[in-house]
């Protein structure tokens, strides 16, 4: 466990990535930053989400005294294309039929900076995730929960329908969720 004096703030809109660091038993407030996930074409997915990251982590510091942020940003990434959070039910449709019966990889970049040594680290995390064949129903449905209007990918690997898409991952499930804990929590451990 994690032992500091230190106030920890996690600038992310994500129960998801809130609830990730509560399992590293971090005391941390958590507010949200207003960004336009801006993708570049040709730029490489690690580049894209090291810098979202960075920008994230950029407007964020500026909203606190002391302390360390962690921001962090995911997309999903197949045959070169990376694919963000769907704009409406027909993306979502067409991203996750996309996705069917095929591998893509996960890309969470994160960025930890300390405000009162002004030190920083920024990395990134990957994970090839593949998906079963799935049925149009089966999509339909899935969208009809709203669940998947919120995550890159379109989709969900944790508690809830989503999870039953994913037929087999190769590398950190957490990552998937939205914050790749192990590697994070090394960085932490750099960082106090």
């Amino acid at each position: 466990m994690l032992n500091y004096n230190i106030k920890i703030f996690l600038a992310s809109k994500s129960p998801r990535r809130r609830k990730l660091l509560k399992q590293l038993g971090l005391n941390f407030k958590s507010f949200s930053i207003d960004l336009h996930e801006e993708i570049l074409d040709g730029e490489h997915p690690v580049q894209t989400v090291k810098r979202l990251a960075l920008h994230k982590s950029q407007k964020a510091v500026k909203k606190v005294d002391s302390g360390i942020v962690i921001t962090a940003d995911t997309i999903v990434v197949l045959d070169s294309e990376i694919i963000g959070k769907p704009k409406n039910e027909n993306d979502a449709f067409k991203i996750l039929s996309k996705l069917s019966g095929r591998t893509h990889t996960v890309y969470t970049g994160f960025v930890i900076h300390n405000i009162d040594t002004n030190k920083k680290i920024i990395d990134y995390e990957k994970t090839k995730v593949t998906f079963r064949k799935l049925s149009a129903t089966e999509i339909k449905d899935y969208i009809n929960t709203g669940s998947p209007m919120d995550k890159a990918g379109a989709y969900g690997i944790q508690d809830d329908f989503g999870a039953v898409f994913v037929k087999k991952i190769d590398g950190c499930y957490y990552n998937v969720v939205g914050l790749p804990l192990a590697k994070l929590y090394r960085s932490l451990l750099q960082i106090i």
